[in-house]
């Protein structure tokens, strides 16, 4: 039995659902990774505004600690904006890495599915084969041992009685 195309074309399919599911997780993942480096930023900006003030501290100008706890008070509210937004975008990469998994396995499933099925016929074709050739050999076979029997059935009628030379009766 040979593949089906449909069973190819399902193959197909699957390769192209594969492909989807890891490019929407590769995008996910770099939307991940976004949030992540602003958040790293954040994280910057509160250091920044921290060191500000330390130094406003030092020169006594007022504007500039402001400006220093104004710069700790936004780091903060993004981080809190972000973390909430990170958890979700780390929620949807395990889904799409799950997902993505899930339809490898599918495509597995269908190319082990085909190559069995091309092994089958291979197997198949291979046993064909040697019947196909222990006929020829068993025909031939034949043919030798009826061709032999023959030979011996004319040679036997031409060593018969009357080919025989007559005796003397002495």
């Amino acid at each position: 039995m040979a593949v089906s195309r449909a069973l190819r074309r399902l193959l197909r399919i699957r390769v192209l659902e594969e492909e989807q599911c890891h490019l929407a997780l590769e995008s996910a993942l770099g939307d991940l990774k976004g949030l992540e480096h602003a958040l790293e930023g954040t994280a910057g900006r509160d250091r920044r505004g921290r060191s500000l003030v330390q130094a406003s501290a030092r020169s006594g100008e007022l504007p500039d600690r402001l400006a220093g706890l104004q710069e700790t008070v936004t780091a903060k509210r993004v981080a809190a904006l972000l973390l909430p937004r990170i958890a979700s975008a780390q929620t949807d990469v395990s889904e799409l890495r799950q997902e993505f998994l899930e339809k490898r396995v599918e495509r597995r499933q269908a190319e082990t599915l085909i190559e069995e099925t091309e092994a089958c016929d291979a197997l198949e074709a291979g046993r064909r084969s040697q019947q196909a050739l222990d006929d020829w050999y068993r025909s031939g076979l034949h043919r030798s041992q009826s061709d032999a029997e023959r030979n011996r059935s004319v040679l036997a009628g031409a060593s018969g009685p009357e080919s025989e030379p007559p005796e003397d009766e002495t």
